[in-house]
């Protein structure tokens, strides 16, 4: 067992708080890295363990700490002593309303109680490239403030997207969200993203709200924060679809579609912007 590791981690239960869902946390290690990768889940069960062997074999948890943020997973896919080995510093379990924007909370959150100089998001369904979180962690070094990965950019790879989809976020949702934010998308659903503190901390943003329960967080983010002016940028990514089998996701085609249409919505007429009293320029600790 390395030094660095827990021996006998025990879980830690979080009590809720004003935009943070209750959850409870298990820390196999204590913060190693400046930067940590959030990877929220839900009975996601081998792509998981896939994607994290994945990051084990190109060295992700030597330069950047992995944490997952569960929904409440009940396939075994939260094994304390599998995630251990595959080399995740921490779990986070939410056992409170929400699905993935209180996930992200949860892990913001976390990451800013811990004292991350930068977040980085991916989805746990293995469709992402993981390898490329370096590439996110030298742009956050770089100084830009919202990251956001790509497979439409030169250097992207878009494998097997479903036609629908693919028309969906290059017609509709892409377009939309860069009109509102006044800056170019490609890939606007896609959740392979870096974040700075200095952003994620700001009087304007206010992303540990509980207004974001689904989808909510990760449109809003991608259009606040070049309406700010915080440093935004497109990266190549892949996003690999599998060959056969049921599309990896959580966002069913008629009820999951209509809730992302009016999210949009919502995102352009500004309804998650922090009321204007809120706001003012300067960070704001959760």
């Amino acid at each position: 067992m390395p030094d660095d590791m827990i021996k006998s981690p025990e879980k830690r239960t979080y009590k809720k708080q004003e935009g943070v869902p209750c959850f409870e946390a298990t820390e196999f290690m204590e913060k190693q890295k400046g930067y940590v990768v959030l990877i929220p889940i839900l009975n996601e069960g081998e792509r998981i363990r896939g994607e994290l062997l994945r990051a084990k074999n190109h060295g992700i948890p030597g330069c950047a700490d992995i944490v997952i943020c569960d929904g409440g997973s009940t396939d075994g896919s939260t094994d304390t002593e599998a995630l251990r080995e595959l080399g995740v510093n921490t779990l986070l379990v939410k056992t409170d309303a929400g699905r993935q924007g209180a996930q992200l909370r949860m892990g913001f959150f976390w990451a800013l109680e811990r004292g991350y100089k930068g977040v980085i998001t991916i989805d746990g369904n293995g469709k992402d490239s993981i390898e490329d979180v370096p590439l996110f962690m030298k742009k956050l070094e770089e100084g830009y403030d919202f990251i956001q990965g790509s497979r439409f950019v030169p250097g992207g790879k878009a494998v097997r997207t479903p036609a629908l989809r693919h028309l969906a976020i290059r017609l509709i949702h892409a377009p939309v969200i860069s009109r509102a934010a006044h800056f170019h998308y490609t890939d606007t659903t896609n959740a392979f993203r870096g974040y700075s503190v200095r952003y994620l901390t700001d009087k304007r943003v206010r992303p540990l709200r509980d207004i974001f329960q689904t989808y909510e967080l990760l449109a809003y983010l991608s259009v606040r924060a070049p309406q700010l002016g915080m440093r935004t940028i497109e990266i190549p990514v892949s996003r690999v679809y599998p060959e056969q089998g049921k599309t990896p996701t959580k966002i069913s085609f008629f009820k999951g579609n209509r809730e992302l249409l009016q999210i949009l919505i919502k995102t352009v007429r500004g309804d998650y912007d922090p009321p204007a009293a809120d706001e003012g320029e300067g960070p704001v600790r959760p």
